[in-house]
């Protein structure tokens, strides 16, 4: 199915402030997805570790340059910026940050139209959540348009209770917006990163991982 997204011109932005939640697997698997819908898409690597430009580098050097996206490096006061110049020149724009309240990541949220959260069901994550709804009242006034917010569990265990509680936690929270399309925590990911693929060109398909991801991805950007 391909959707209508051109017209739409979009800018997400991947954060939050605990590391490893598994925002570059959401980041290049969006920016691919995208790309499959036939839009023009800028992928901005706006985190320090630059795990994006390592899978775009494995990427490119496995598939010959078609990488179906355009990769820039942008930190600090840079990615808002450059981000401004660059908006009309591509249909959307997915930004990748790190797992901190960086410079990088605040000036991302004040040009972007989505942020997407994504929280791994553990207690030590959902206790970011202070930290995440702190910088949000401080970049939601000096916005426009207020920023469209998504959370939802990322690297959900495929059993047990703690996906429940994380989720009793995030609902709690209505500021955050949490959206019921968890992503469970998949060997179908680092597989298909090893190989420069997204789970949508990996095969054979691992068809959970592509459903998850798509009724996330089709919901955010409906």
């Amino acid at each position: 199915m391909h959707l209508n997204l051109k017209a739409k011109g979009m800018i997400f932005t991947v954060g939050g402030i605990k590391g490893g939640t598994g925002k570059t697997t959401i980041s290049t698997n969006l920016a691919v997805w995208l790309s499959k819908q036939g839009a023009d898409i800028l992928l901005v690597d706006a985190d320090e570790q630059e795990s994006a430009s390592d899978f775009t580098a494995w990427r490119d050097e496995t598939h010959k340059g078609e990488l179906g996206y355009t990769l820039v490096q942008l930190t600090g006061g840079a990615v808002r910026r450059q981000i401004e110049q660059l908006r009309p020149k591509y249909d959307h724009i997915v930004i990748d940050t790190g797992g901190r309240d960086t410079a990088s990541q605040r000036a991302a949220l004040f040009v972007s139209d989505v942020y997407l959260l994504p929280f791994a069901p553990r207690s030590y994550e959902i206790w970011t959540l202070s930290k995440v709804l702190a910088l949000l009242n401080e970049v939601q006034p000096g916005r426009l348009t207020p920023l469209k917010i998504y959370s939802f569990l990322n690297k959900a265990d495929t059993r047990g209770q703690d996906n429940g509680e994380a989720t009793e936690v995030l609902r709690e929270n209505a500021e955050l917006n949490y959206v019921d399309f968890s992503v469970v925590n998949r060997k179908a990911f680092a597989t298909a990163a090893s190989k420069g693929l997204s789970v949508f060109e990996a095969m054979p398909h691992d068809e959970k991982a592509v459903a998850e991801l798509e009724a996330l991805f089709h919901h955010i950007t409906k």
